[in-house]
């Protein structure tokens, strides 16, 4: 994961969606394949290695849980929320751009 230019990754990107509600590792997974159309498929390492890293930058946060459970539940901060929002511009201006030079709408 690249973070240091302030693009997400389309992985990262849909785990932030994923958590505007929140959701445990398995639900996070579905989410992302589903709002993707299939195209994004998290493998379990893949998906633990970046909430580690999420949880670190303070982007998403773990929710208190019951002791006898062993599912976490997720949920993004308002960090995490400002991270999606500027990404979200991100990718506007990339579509603009493009729709601009090559003459779409």
């Amino acid at each position: 994961m690249n973070f240091a230019n302030g693009a997400l990754t389309e992985a990262v990107y849909y785990i932030l969606l994923s958590l505007l509600e929140p959701r445990h590792g398995y639900g996070i997974m579905q989410n992302a394949e589903a709002l993707s159309n299939g195209r994004v498929r998290l493998a379990a390492g893949t998906l633990y290695g970046a909430i580690n890293t999420l949880l670190e930058k303070g982007w998403i946060t773990a929710l208190p849980g019951e002791k006898s459970s062993r599912k976490k539940e997720y949920v993004i901060t308002d960090e995490g929320r400002t991270v999606l929002q500027n990404e979200l511009k991100r990718l506007e201006e990339l579509l603009d751009n493009g729709r601009a030079l090559l003459g779409g709408n």
